[in-house]
């Protein structure tokens, strides 16, 4: 049986309770984000975000050893799943889109790749397996 050694990580999101003296809910808004002093924060443990693998390393202690193995996507942080699979999404609306239309054979090529790209999409929304990486 083979060893690897995996890197895995959170997201803890951390807050800050300031008050900001401003003429509308915008610009406390702004006032807020704009405030670079974060020496009051308070880590948010109840919004923690969801494990996620981030590194993966053949071995046992090789972390940033070696050649590090590609992670699977489904492994991935699901914001970035999302932002990854955004341009295929993208190119295969953008395909159907087009006022000319596609023939049979356009088609034919087209629909498997679509309803890939749809499924791993829905798989993404469910926080499950990509349906081509159940192995």
């Amino acid at each position: 049986m083979s060893r690897f050694t995996i890197e895995t990580t959170y997201r803890m999101p951390y807050y800050r309770h300031r008050v900001y003296d401003a003429a509308t809910p915008e610009e406390a808004c702004r006032l807020a984000i704009e405030d670079d002093d974060w020496s009051s924060e308070l880590p948010d443990y109840e919004c923690a975000g969801p494990t996620y693998v981030t590194g993966i390393w053949k071995g046992g202690g090789a972390a940033y050893e070696g050649k590090e193995i590609p992670v699977p996507s489904h492994f991935d942080e699901t914001i970035q799943r999302k932002a990854d699979h955004f341009s295929e999404l993208l190119d295969q609306l953008a395909f159907v889109a087009r006022p000319m239309g596609v023939s049979q054979v356009e088609f034919e090529r087209w629909l498997p790749k679509a309803m890939a790209a749809v499924e791993k999409a829905r798989a993404i929304i469910e926080e499950r397996r990509d349906s081509n990486e159940q192995k």
